[in-house]
């Protein structure tokens, strides 16, 4: 099972002193167990080397008379030998006897059953009078010295490991012990400390936040206050100062392109309002000629049939950059009650006027729906959007506008199944003068591009939004307005 990495900085480096600090414990505890094992295993040669082969010579003269009168000098006394002293004879690499002392048994060694693998590791210690460890299945661990005999033979005395082993435990507990209560007591301190000293850092990420939450598309932006500045020395102070500068700079470029989308916006507003007035003088002037009642040749009639008409267009859409200049500069709509379910069934109606080779379909709910708003914008919004479905899509295609109610808003969709919005302009269908595919445009003429822009500015200027679902065989517009009342 592999661990979770952490994830925050205060984590990992919480983790890393605590990781640091456990390895320090254990290569301390483990230095601590290996020198005081092999201090008292030292010990133990010692008591070894000082016990002599007394113990298995006394076996030896026990083999040669096997008699229980003798005394203690002669004939292996143990009085003198310590509980657990082991001792061996060996005879031509075979065991010949063994005993052990008992607790309580002051007079005699009392022989011992040895299997042929313990038999086997007493004949394999060296005789170089040093100590060795084996391994007695009837005994446990014993430190044993082998010494020559003076009949050739071999003998053997060993002392317990078990009291090396019990210390060797106990300090391994100990350890594990107080070990563990360090590491928690400083993993705990650790991370306090680690929490204190990135508090800095902590306020750096909070401002980072609330700018990341504001809306920095466009408008005016007030950035929050800076960072709290810390010590200009240590990581974390270099990394608030240079936040705090990067926000400086960012402001400034906000607040010059602000300067600059007022600049544009009122230079359209103003362009608009001063087109307006030549581009109806040439529509009049047009529309004067050809009421002239004298033969006019037909090249004349027909140059200012095309003057009018694109006057006419002109017109339009000046009036559109003057509506977007107006939602733009954030002057309120009407705020009337606005029937919907009429404004849908007049919008299909002249959609089914101008575009007879489409099938127009309508689905309303049984209720009239009434929203507050401008109900000129609000129409405006469903003949934009009948408008770019017959302009975008063939003849034959079915357009179903429909028309749903909510406890808190108000649905208008309007899909097609026409060939569907092409991918690599469905991201900026909504903004202005975008132009779509002409392919899916063949045909059908090339409009301003600012149908769809007014679309979503009437509906955020009535609180509410659009947004575009297409895939080939379906396009759906959706633009929810609130419903409730003022």
């Amino acid at each position: 099972m592999r661990l979770p990495w952490p994830r925050t900085l205060r984590a990992r480096l919480t983790a890393g002193l605590v990781v640091l600090l456990t390895v320090s414990c254990a290569a301390v505890g483990v230095a601590a167990v290996v020198e005081l094992e092999h201090f008292l295993t030292g010990r133990v040669d010692q008591q070894l080397s000082a016990a002599g082969v007394r113990f298995p010579e006394s076996l030896e003269h026990n083999e040669r008379t096997r008699r229980s009168d003798h005394d203690g000098d002669e004939n292996g006394d143990t009085r003198r030998m310590a509980t657990g002293t082991f001792g061996a004879r060996l005879a031509d690499g075979v065991v010949t006897s063994a005993a052990v002392v008992r607790p309580g048994d002051s007079t005699r060694g009392l022989d011992v059953t040895l299997t042929a693998k313990d038999e086997a590791a007493l004949v394999a210690v060296p005789v170089d009078g040093r100590g060795h460890t084996v391994d007695l299945s009837s005994l446990n661990e014993y430190r044993v010295v082998a010494d020559q005999g003076a009949d050739g033979d071999v003998l053997i005395t060993g002392l317990p490991l078990e009291p090396v082993d019990a210390a060797v435990r106990r300090l391994e507990l100990v350890a594990t012990v107080v070990f563990g209560a360090a590491l928690a007591t400083t993993g705990l301190a650790g991370a306090l400390w680690v929490r204190w000293s990135l508090r800095p850092l902590g306020r750096v990420t909070a401002t980072a936040t609330r700018v990341s939450e504001l809306p920095l598309a466009s408008g005016d932006v007030a950035l929050p206050p800076r960072a709290p500045e810390a010590d200009p020395h240590g990581e974390v102070g270099r990394v608030a100062t240079a936040f705090n500068r990067m926000l400086g700079h960012v402001e400034d470029a906000l607040t010059k392109r602000h300067a600059s989308e007022e600049r544009l916006r009122s230079f359209a507003a103003d362009a608009s309002h001063e087109l307006r007035t030549p581009v109806a003088s040439v529509r009049g002037h047009a529309e004067l000629a050809l009421l002239h009642p004298g033969p006019v040749p037909p090249k004349v009639t027909r140059a200012l049939s095309r003057i009018a008409a694109e006057s006419a267009r002109m017109g339009e859409m000046v009036d559109d950059l003057l509506l977007l200049a107006r939602l733009d500069a954030g002057r309120p709509l009407e705020r009337d009650p606005v029937d919907l379910t009429r404004l849908v069934l007049d919008a299909v109606t002249d959609a089914r006027a101008a575009g007879p080779g489409h099938r127009w379909a309508l689905e309303l709910p049984e209720e009239p729906v009434t929203v507050p708003g401008d109900a000129h914008r609000l129409h405006q919004v469903l003949a934009n959007l009948l408008a770019n479905a017959r302009a975008h899509t063939p003849a034959g295609t079915k357009v179903t506008l429909s028309l749903e109610s909510g406890a808190a808003e108000a649905v208008l969709k309007v899909h097609d199944d026409g060939p569907g919005v092409p991918e690599e302009v469905r991201h900026s269908v909504f903004e202005r003068f975008a132009r779509a595919d002409r392919r899916r445009t063949a045909g059908s003429g090339a409009g301003a591009g600012l149908g769809l822009s007014i679309v979503a500015a009437v509906a955020e200027a009535h609180g509410g939004g659009v947004t575009l679902e297409s895939r080939p065989g379906s396009t759906t517009f959706t633009v929810r307005l609130p419903a409730g009342t003022e």
